[in-house]
């Protein structure tokens, strides 16, 4: 079987002596793991289109299961501009995927959402924090962990501005005996439902909710993204 659909690389590794072993992004099956048959020979047509952060129109062939092949691999525009810390958050981004999307699963929204955070991080003016926690709750509701950042787990009443709260992976928050540097306010709570992420006290909170909420699903082996910011 044949498919054709657009797609970004969001990992490459040489295979074999020739080819490349690639996972993708695509925009209607997820992700995919394909090998590019002679893609590193220095006369493939595919050595400059298949770079990570590059929108490409792929067509494969082959099975979800199964290493499939690609075929054929066109380039849909330029490599995105992203330098600095604009790459290291997309970098930081795309081993997120490679870690935690189901192969061979449709996150068709997520697909757009992701090319969309992609842009942001290249005309960015070095805000790019906002950015990624934006990305990092999409990445969890379409993974079916979202929470509910305006009601307690445990009473389901709304949030209280003045009371602190503390995250319990896959159940919610609940009311916090004291505050802590892991705690939330009710008020920070609000804003990250509101996804209002302008001011740095709600960035921060925002950022120990993701760290909280992946942790689960990463398990024990930390990203290697996450070295490049330090």
């Amino acid at each position: 079987m044949e498919s054709r659909q657009r797609a970004l690389v969001l990992h490459r590794l040489p295979y074999r002596e020739t080819s490349l072993l690639l996972d993708l992004f695509t925009e209607q099956q997820g992700r995919i793991r394909l090998v590019a048959l002679g893609a590193r020979r220095r006369r493939s047509t595919l050595q400059g289109c298949l770079q990570v952060f590059t929108p490409l129109q792929i067509q494969w062939r082959g099975t979800g299961g199964t290493l499939q092949t690609l075929r054929q691999a066109e380039a849909l525009s330029l490599s995105l501009p992203l330098t600095g810390r604009a790459l290291y958050s997309a970098l930081y981004i795309n081993e997120l995927l490679c870690r935690l999307l189901v192969p061979d699963v449709s996150y068709e929204a997520l697909f757009g959402q992701y090319l969309q955070t992609l842009c942001q991080l290249a005309a960015s003016d070095g805000q790019y924090e906002p950015i990624l926690r934006c990305f990092e709750f999409a990445l969890l509701q379409a993974l079916g962990y979202g929470v509910d950042f305006q009601r307690c787990a445990a009473t389901g009443t709304l949030v209280q501005d003045q009371v602190h709260y503390r995250y319990q992976a896959e159940y919610g928050f609940v009311t916090a005996a004291v505050a802590s540097q892991d705690s939330f306010s009710g008020q920070q709570l609000r804003a990250l439902a509101a996804g209002q992420l302008s001011d740095a006290a709600t960035l921060r909170a925002a950022k120990i909710f993701s760290r909280l909420a992946f942790k689960p699903y990463l398990g024990a082996r930390p990203l290697k993204s996450r070295e490049l910011f330090y």
